[in-house]
């Protein structure tokens, strides 16, 4: 038990018996277990890609080619991982999911000799949204299906809204409400508290709702 004024030490995040096996297999160089990691992770970043793909790049850049370099990323630099203190495999699978996708955006808007953006606007879609799916998605879950006809004003105000937020409230948005992610894998990922990262995760949200209800000039 802690004494009065003690801080409480940061709990450590539970590990799913299959991944916690994993990672033993992993530890003793089990070839086949960091491929079996990515495959018991894959819908988590499968949606990460999705949602934060520049919009330009869709149809350019295709997930599983993302993924598919992660995974060779991820088995070159094994040795950071088991030389870290820490070890959540999941975030650190994740931050190399997100810097390959960096590295390969990168690549595609400043080496191509095409400029995306132009390619986009001749082939006629219109994405005035700069955060795309998240837009999307989060106008659909916070209006009615009687307001289903004014869904795209509703996207294109979530859109300015988020670009109004602080960048760690929207990056909570980004996390839960499509990534879809645990409040405990969101705590993790920015290093605040799980309290926190809840008590954000809502305001941010019901901030959004009560925006998005208020007349609009």
């Amino acid at each position: 038990m802690n004494r009065p004024g003690t801080p409480t030490p940061p709990q450590t995040p539970l590990i799913d018996a299959p991944v916690a096996e994993l990672l033993l297999r992993l530890e003793s160089r089990d070839p086949d277990a960091l491929a079996e990691l990515f495959a018991f992770y894959n819908d988590k970043f499968h949606r990460l890609v999705d949602v934060r793909l520049n919009w330009t790049l869709r149809g350019r850049l295709d997930v599983a080619d993302v993924l598919r370099e992660a995974f060779l990323d991820a088995r070159d630099r094994l040795d950071h991982f088991f030389s870290r203190e820490e070890r959540s495999i999941f975030v650190w699978l994740r931050l190399i999911v997100l810097q390959r996708l960096q590295m390969l955006e990168r690549f595609h808007l400043q080496a191509s000799k095409r400029d995306a953006y132009r390619e986009v606007r001749l082939h006629g879609n219109d994405k005035s949204d700069r955060f795309g799916s998240l837009s999307h998605a989060l106008a659909a879950s916070i209006t009615s299906p009687s307001a289903a006809a004014a869904r795209e004003e509703s996207i294109a105000l979530v859109d300015r809204l988020l670009v109004q937020m602080e960048p760690i409230d929207r990056e909570v948005l980004m996390l839960r409400h499509f990534e879809q992610l645990q409040n405990g894998e969101v705590a993790e990922i920015l290093g605040i508290g799980v309290t926190a990262a809840s008590n954000r995760y809502m305001r941010a949200l019901r901030r959004l709702k009560q925006l998005i209800e208020e007349p609009q000039a």
